[in-house]
C-alpha cells in the first residue's frame, strides 16, 4: 500500500541448455556480485566460463575486475555495449518472469513476491526447454 515490493536477484543463463541460477540479494553493488560469482564459479566448475555482463557500475568496479584477472583460468568476461538490452540473454528470461510470475498481480508482502517468484524460477530450472526458443537469437 503505497510502497513498491521489489527484490533485488542476480542471474545467470546458460545459453545451450537453458541452466539458469539466480541469487536473491539485499542490494547490488561490488562485494555482493563478487559473492554471486563465487557462486556461479562453484556451479559451473570444472568447465571454463564465458559470461557476458551489462554495465551496471558494479560490473565495472575495480575489485571486481581485480577478481576477474585472478580467475581468469575459470572465467572469462566480456561486456556489453552500452544501452544494449536487447543484446542481453537474461533480459529475456526477466521478460519470461514478468509474464509467468508476476504481471497485473498485486502481492501484498516482499515475502509473497519472493515466493512467486522462487516458484518461476524453479519452473524455469526444470523445465529448461520452456525457455530456449527465448534463448534461439543467442545461440
Amino acid at each position: 500500500m503505497g510502497q513498491r515490493n521489489t527484490l533485488k536477484i542476480f542471474g545467470t543463463i546458460e545459453l545451450y541448455c537453458a541452466r539458469f541460477l539466480y541469487h536473491f540479494q539485499d542490494v547490488f553493488n561490488a562485494q555482493t556480485y563478487l559473492e554471486y560469482l563465487e557462486k556461479v564459479l562453484r556451479s559451473y566448475s570444472p568447465r571454463k566460463i564465458y559470461l557476458i555482463q551489462d554495465n551496471a557500475s558494479y560490473h565495472k568496479d575495480r575489485t571486481v575486475w581485480d577478481w576477474f584477472s585472478n580467475h581468469r583460468k575459470h572465467i572469462e568476461v566480456f561486456n556489453l555495449p552500452a544501452y544494449s538490452p536487447d543484446l542481453n540473454a537474461l533480459e529475456r528470461i526477466w521478460r519470461h518472469t514478468r509474464h509467468c510470475g508476476t504481471h497485473n498481480r498485486y502481492f501484498k508482502t516482499q515475502l509473497e513476491l519472493r515466493s512467486t517468484l522462487t516458484s518461476t524460477f524453479r519452473s524455469i530450472q526444470h523445465n529448461p526447454k520452456q525457455v530456449m526458443g527465448y534463448l534461439h537469437p543467442y545461440q
